[in-house]
């Protein structure tokens, strides 16, 4: 049953002796979108991290179709089909937006028309022809976060995470997100972790929540039974949340 999931099990992470993250297990399939929340410092990022080989596990283990990731450095992680996005946007300012999708393209061992090929496919899907040539510098806060997941997906990942990708959005360019994240899993057979604060977007979007609160898992499961969930509400959601949804 290992085929087709990606499975953090029993992870735990230590920092100087204290512990961030404390027995979590969380399992991502192909073709679903599971949404990763919590309170600032709860660990979700460092779930992340540890997923994705950039800090030690003290316990615990990460499998991609039940083939270990233990001991690979993360470029070893992404050859196994993982992929990711930061909480801050890492472009190659220097590059143009097109440049910054072929080079995760040419990573992959792709051919130089190939890649391009693939560039141009991702720049129409994330709505960015006309920004092709522009260098991602110059580009504003959205773009930057399209052009950031775009090359993510140059990577051919079977399963991709986002760190905040909605943050610093506006309203309609969120609405705009939804739409394209939405269709990644059926469009390119891929399973998504997704991680963010805008908490419309992630109900509307997710067929599953994992809520994390202080290094531990609190609850999981589908999206209306965690939204009434007590200690997410306690823990994340507020009073507010919890009158509301009564």
């Amino acid at each position: 049953m290992s085929e087709g999931r990606l499975v953090a099990r029993d992870v735990h992470v230590e920092f100087s002796g204290l512990r961030a993250l404390d027995g979590v297990t969380l399992d991502l399939a192909r073709g679903e979108i599971v949404g990763l929340i919590g309170p600032n410092g709860s660990g979700k990022t460092t779930l992340v991290n540890a997923i994705t080989c950039q800090v030690p596990l003290a316990g615990g283990e990460v499998t991609v179709d039940g083939v270990s990731m233990a001991g690979l450095k993360p470029s070893d992680v992404a050859r196994h089909g993982i992929a990711r996005s930061f909480q801050i946007v890492r472009l190659f300012d220097h590059l143009t937006v097109a440049e910054n999708i072929e080079t995760a393209a040419l990573a992959q061992g792709h051919g130089r028309r190939a890649a391009q090929a693939k560039v141009a496919a991702l720049l129409h899907d994330f709505g960015l022809d006309r920004h092709g040539d522009t260098l991602a510098a110059a580009l504003n806060y959205g773009d930057k976060r399209r052009v950031e997941i775009a090359r993510a997906l140059a990577a051919e990942p079977s399963f991709l995470i986002l760190d905040e990708p909605a943050a610093g959005m506006n309203e309609g360019e969120s609405e705009v997100l939804l739409s394209l994240l939405a269709a990644l899993p059926e469009k390119r057979r891929l399973g998504l972790l997704i991680i963010d604060h805008d908490m419309p977007l992630i109900m509307r979007l997710c067929h599953r929540l994992h809520v994390l609160a202080s290094g531990r898992t609190i609850a999981e499961g589908d999206v209306e039974s965690v939204r009434r969930h007590p200690a997410v509400i306690e823990a994340y959601l507020g009073s507010s949340a919890q009158a509301q949804h009564a």
